[in-house]
C-alpha cells in the first residue's frame, strides 16, 4: 500500500486496492489483523499529525463504519470497537476526533449528494477541517424545532442571521452543521433547511462560554448576514428536520459510546495548530473534558485510585465500583445487540426487532447518564475531601474532579434526558404525545 503523506489517494467513491485497504466484508476476528498490519506499515511517531491521519484515511480506517462510497469500510460498530482497541493496545494516536467525525461524516454519508461527499468527506477523514454543530439557540434547546435563525435566498446564496449556543469547539472549526428557517409560513418542523456552513467569514462571531470546570468547551455563535451557497444545502431545501434528526441520532449514540481506548488524539482542522506537529507528541494526549461517556480508562483510573488509597477492601467502595462496571458492561452489550440486529436485517432484508426503530440512541444516551452519575458517585467515595481540590497538582491530576464538575452537562446536551424519554415513549412505545399546538400550525402563528 502506498502510504501517502498528503490527502488520501483513494477518495470517497473509489475502490480500494486489495489487501490491507481492501473494503470487502470481514469476519469480526479478522479486524485485528487488518489494523495491526496497518500499524506495522504506517505508524511513525516522527511524521506529522496530518501525515498520520492521511495514512489512516487512505487505509479507510479513520471511520470504518462509514459506507465504502464515503471513505469507510462498512464495518459494524462491534468491528470498529475492535479496531479502536487495537490502536489503543498498540499505543498509537487515534483517528481525528470531534464532531466532524462523530456527526458530520455520517450525516453527509447518509444525506449529502455525491458532489458534497467528494468535497467534504476527504478533509473530515484526514482531519484537515474541523466541524461544529449549529443547532441549539437561546430559545430553542429542548424544543429545537422552534429555532428562529433565518435563511433568506439571495441568488445562488442564502443570507443567514441568528444566534446559536452550546456550540462545542466552535472556535476551532472551519465548518458548521447549521439548521435555519427558510420558510416561516410552513409548520415549524417543515420550514427548516440544513446547511454545510463556512465559519471563517465576515458576520460570524464565536464567543466562548466558560463552564464551572474553568474551561470553555462550549461557545455561543452570533451570525449577522453571513452567507452560504445554495449548493451547500444537505438533504434538500425544507428537509432540514429529517436530516437534523439523523445528526441527533448519531450524537446520542456517540455520547453513549464511551471513549474506550487509551490512545491519544489531536484536534482536527488548521485552527488548533496540531496538524504540523509530530504525531508522537500526542501519545496519551486527550482533548480537555473527555468525560462525556465513561469508558475503560475511567474505570481503570477509579480502580487504581481506590487501590492506592487502600479503599478496594471497603465493601461500600467495592459495591459502587461493581455497579459501575455492570452498568458499563450493559451499555456495551446493548450496543452489540443493536449491531447484531442491524447486521441481520441487512443480511435478510427484513425488519429489525427490539424497542422501536430509531430510538436506540435515545435509550443509550439515557443509560449513559446513569453510568456517568454512578462514576461521579464512585469518584466522590474514593477521593473524599480531595474531590474538592482541582488542578494538575491535585489527586489523579484533577481528572476525576473534572469529571465530577462536568457530570451535569451530558444529561443536558444532545437533548436532555427528559426529552429522550419523551422520544422513547412516543416513537418507541407508541404512547400519546404531550399536549400542544397542532403540528400543522404555521411557525409564524406560534
Amino acid at each position: 500500500m502506498t502510504l501517502s503523506e498528503s490527502a488520501p489517494t483513494n477518495p470517497p467513491g473509489t475502490t480500494g486496492h486489495s489487501g490491507i485497504d481492501g473494503v470487502g466484508r470481514l469476519a469480526d476476528d479478522d479486524v485485528e489483523a487488518v489494523v495491526n498490519e496497518f500499524v506495522d506499515q504506517a505508524w511513525d511517531p516522527e511524521i506529522t499529525v496530518q501525515q498520520w491521519w492521511a495514512r489512516m484515511a487512505e487505509a479507510r480506517l479513520s471511520s470504518p463504519t462509514l459506507p465504502t462510497e464515503a471513505g469507510g469500510r462498512a464495518w459494524t460498530a462491534v468491528q470498529a470497537t475492535r479496531a479502536s482497541k487495537v490502536l489503543a493496545d498498540r499505543r498509537v494516536v487515534g483517528p481525528p476526533s470531534g464532531l466532524g467525525m462523530l456527526l458530520a461524516a455520517p450525516t453527509i454519508a447518509k444525506h449529502a449528494n455525491a458532489d458534497q461527499v467528494q468535497r467534504w468527506m476527504p478533509a473530515i477523514l484526514a482531519g484537515t477541517e474541523g466541524w461544529c454543530q449549529l443547532f441549539s439557540e437561546p430559545g430553542a434547546g429542548s424544543d429545537l424545532a422552534g429555532l428562529q435563525t433565518k435563511a433568506v435566498r439571495d441568488g445562488d446564496e442564502w443570507i443567514i442571521t441568528g444566534q446559536k449556543v452550546w456550540t462545542s469547539n466552535g472556535h476551532e472549526c472551519e465548518w458548521g452543521m447549521l439548521i435555519a428557517r427558510t420558510d416561516p409560513d410552513l409548520p415549524k418542523h417543515q420550514g427548516i433547511t440544513y446547511f454545510g456552513f463556512p465559519m471563517n467569514q465576515p458576520g460570524v462571531e464565536v464567543r466562548p462560554l466558560t463552564e464551572m470546570t474553568g474551561r470553555a468547551l462550549f461557545n455561543e455563535v452570533f451570525i449577522s448576514e453571513a452567507r452560504v451557497s445554495d449548493a451547500d444545502i444537505i438533504g434538500g431545501r425544507g428537509n432540514g428536520w429529517r436530516v437534523a434528526n439523523s445528526t441527533l441520532a448519531f450524537e446520542r449514540m456517540g455520547i453513549s459510546g464511551g471513549h474506550g481506548g487509551g490512545f491519544g488524539t489531536a484536534t482536527p482542522g488548521g485552527i488548533a495548530g496540531h496538524l504540523d506537529r509530530p504525531v508522537g507528541e500526542f501519545l496519551g494526549y486527550r482533548p480537555p473534558i473527555a468525560v462525556g461517556a465513561v469508558g475503560r480508562r475511567i474505570l481503570r483510573v477509579l480502580t487504581e485510585e481506590a487501590d492506592s488509597r487502600g479503599r478496594l477492601s471497603d465493601p461500600v467502595v467495592r459495591d459502587a465500583l461493581t455497579r459501575l462496571h455492570m452498568l458499563h458492561r450493559l451499555a456495551g452489550l446493548s450496543a452489540r445487540r443493536v449491531s447484531a440486529e442491524r447486521k441481520a436485517a441487512r443480511r435478510t432484508g427484513g425488519q429489525r426487532s427490539g424497542l422501536g426503530v430509531g430510538v436506540e440512541g435515545n435509550v443509550a444516551k439515557v443509560h449513559n447518564s446513569r453510568v456517568l452519575m454512578q462514576a461521579r458517585h464512585v469518584a466522590g467515595l474514593i477521593l473524599g475531601p480531595d474531590a474538592a481540590l482541582v488542578g494538575d497538582d491535585a489527586a489523579t491530576g484533577g481528572m476525576l474532579q473534572e469529571l465530577i464538575l462536568f457530570s451535569p452537562a451530558p444529561p443536558i446536551y444532545g437533548g436532555t434526558d427528559e426529552i429522550q424519554r419523551n422520544v422513547i415513549g412516543e416513537r418507541g412505545l407508541g404512547l400519546p404525545k404531550e399536549p400542544g399546538p397542532s403540528k400543522e400550525t404555521p411557525f409564524n402563528q406560534l
